[in-house]
């Protein structure tokens, strides 16, 4: 079976999704503030991440601090849940968007890897200490969903 990677276009097709995704946050009333006037290297990490997550290259944790310098980024920033949850929302656009595969197992992939980030983020961005920082200390690994029982 091919990796999310793969089916989702690899490196060119993460990018092109990254690119859109990160277009509309920046132009978001709601988002923007946590952006600012945006990062120039910003869709590299982002696509790095997404492609690693998705058993792409390593390039994120080998070359761009990993998710250590993910951490980072986000403390002190205090997402909302209505912040999260626009990011969601406008993250799922943009796969429409840059025309990444529309099948059901990809974009529940998609979806709940969006989800699981977004609240790791939210938590995070909050954490005064290191001890309220979600345990998560590497970029997770994304999958196929399993099959369900109601999927038959």
């Amino acid at each position: 079976m091919i990796t999310l990677f793969e089916h989702a276009g690899g490196l060119k097709g993460l990018r092109r999704f990254n690119g859109i995704f990160y277009s509309s946050v920046l132009s978001d009333p709601l988002l923007q503030p946590l952006f600012g006037e945006g990062r120039p290297h910003h869709v590299e990490h982002l696509t790095a991440f997404t492609a690693e997550t998705f058993g792409g290259p390593k390039t994120f944790s080998d070359e761009m601090g990993g998710f250590l310098e993910l951490i980072a980024v986000h403390r002190g920033l205090k997402i909302t849940e209505e912040q999260r949850l626009r990011f969601v929302d406008l993250y799922m656009a943009a796969a429409d968007e840059a025309g990444l595969p529309g099948d059901a197992p990809f974009r529940e992939a998609l979806r709940s890897h969006v989800e699981f980030g977004t609240q790791v983020a939210v938590q995070n961005s909050h954490a005064e200490t290191d001890a309220q920082l979600h345990p998560l200390r590497e970029v997770p690994h994304w999958d196929w969903p399993e099959p369900r029982a109601d999927h038959t």
